[in-house]
């Protein structure tokens, strides 16, 4: 038999497995301390992040979201993107876009920058996007940080900055064309109408019938696009300022139905089914300048008209009270439908989106100007091939210090 185990050996096991034990328990409690500061490190991360009004996503390079800021649920409805596609959650796509900045941060090894305007429910919004590699200790990118700022109101306030400038310019440009125009363009409409008058007496003396005829038909082409002219011109003095405007207590929806009735003879070669009238007969009057505002209206009519297709055409013009102190003049059609790059621009002078021929992009300018005149606010919301609607909103009364 072998030797029996002494006492010291004995103890000497023991101590060691308590030294063991104890030491064992010292890591514990050492990585239990880690673990709440890296926790509380992490807490204090995600809440930077919350606090940032803009939406923060740190993005695998194929494409799978790992995780947001809180700011991302302000503005998406999805309850937990994490794991998606980027461009199936940000765009409701099925393959990566086409000029997609993650893609260029991930080749390019650097912080790359887009604008980009994306659809969010049933609105466009305007987003400036940075995408900035994450690196390991190569220095090569690992994932991509991507930050979404929505910049939509300061590109509403930077148009319309911009657009008042321009109308500014325009305005000074249009009173003296017009006046330059106006000159030649009546002594040309009265010769026109001299020789109109002299047809009788001129009639008499030449017998060739043919020419009589051709005679009469270019007088009246001279003075039919006279007239032509003369409405252009008179649309360029809106854009200049008016020293003495008259405005007068009148109902919006007397308005609608006097442009209806000028439109009458258009309106036959349609479906009686193509103007849906949904007027608020209780209606305050507002302080307005008749004619102005029903060069707005008719503008609009007309351009709905041209939007839509004749048998399937329906243009609703609808009035209501908007609050107690505005009314709301609605004029919505199915017809085309207008881009979204092309929303932008559309009450800039000369901008149009009509064929060569058929619009000089003056009439939704003019509009803006009137109804900015009158102390209101003019807007469009489109989608491509589902149609517009143009809402007008006038004050009740004009504000303190307009005319």
């Amino acid at each position: 038999m072998g030797e029996k185990p002494k006492i010291e050996d004995l103890i000497g096991l023991g101590h060691s497995k308590l030294g063991f034990y104890k030491e064992v328990q010292e890591k514990i409690a050492e990585l239990r301390k880690s673990n709440r500061a890296l926790e509380h490190q992490r807490q204090h991360v995600q809440a930077i992040l919350d606090g940032i009004t803009d939406i923060v996503a740190v993005i695998s390079p194929d494409y799978r979201i790992a995780s947001v800021n809180h700011s991302f649920f302000e503005i998406y409805s999805q309850d937990s993107p994490e794991g998606g596609r980027c461009y199936d959650v940000f765009r409701g796509r099925g393959k990566p876009c086409h000029a997609c900045v993650l893609r260029d941060a991930l080749e390019r090894n650097c912080v790359c920058r887009q604008d980009a305007m994306i659809a969010v429910g049933d609105h466009y919004r305007h987003f400036s996007i940075t995408a900035a590699p994450l690196r390991d200790s190569r220095g090569l990118p690992t994932d991509i940080l991507v930050v979404k700022r929505d910049v939509t109101l300061e590109k509403e306030f930077q148009a319309k900055y911009y657009h008042a400038e321009k109308m500014a310019t325009i305005g000074l440009l249009a009173a003296g064309v017009a006046h330059e125009i106006n000159n030649p363009l009546t002594s040309i409409r009265g010769f026109a109408e001299g020789l109109q008058r002299r047809m009788a007496t001129l009639a008499d003396a030449v017998s060739d019938d043919a020419l009589k005829s051709d005679f009469a038909e270019y007088l009246e082409i001279i003075l039919k696009e006279c007239r032509r002219c003369s409405g252009i011109v008179r649309s360029l003095l809106t854009f200049s300022p008016r020293r003495s405007p008259e405005f007068s207590r009148i109902g919006l929806n007397e308005l609608v139905r006097n442009v209806l009735r000028i439109l009458h003879h258009k309106l036959k070669q349609y479906p009686d089914r193509l103007i849906q009238r949904q007027l608020d007969e209780a209606l305050p009057t507002i302080q307005a300048n008749a004619a102005e505002l029903e060069q707005v209206i008719l503008n609009l009519i007309l351009n709905a008209i041209d939007a839509v297709e004749a048998e399937r055409g329906a243009i609703v013009i609808r009035t209501r009270v908007a609050d107690e102190r505005r009314v709301l003049l609605e004029i919505e059609d199915n017809g085309c439908g207008i881009a979204p790059e092309d929303q932008q621009k559309l009450f800039e002078p000369f901008f149009t989106t009509k064929p060569v021929g058929k619009g000089i992009g003056i009439g939704l300018s003019t509009c803006y100007h009137i109804i900015q005149s009158h102390g209101g606010e003019i807007q469009v919301a489109s989608t491509p091939g589902q149609g517009a609607c143009f809402s007008v909103v006038l004050p009740v009364t004009l504000r303190s210090g307009e005319s």
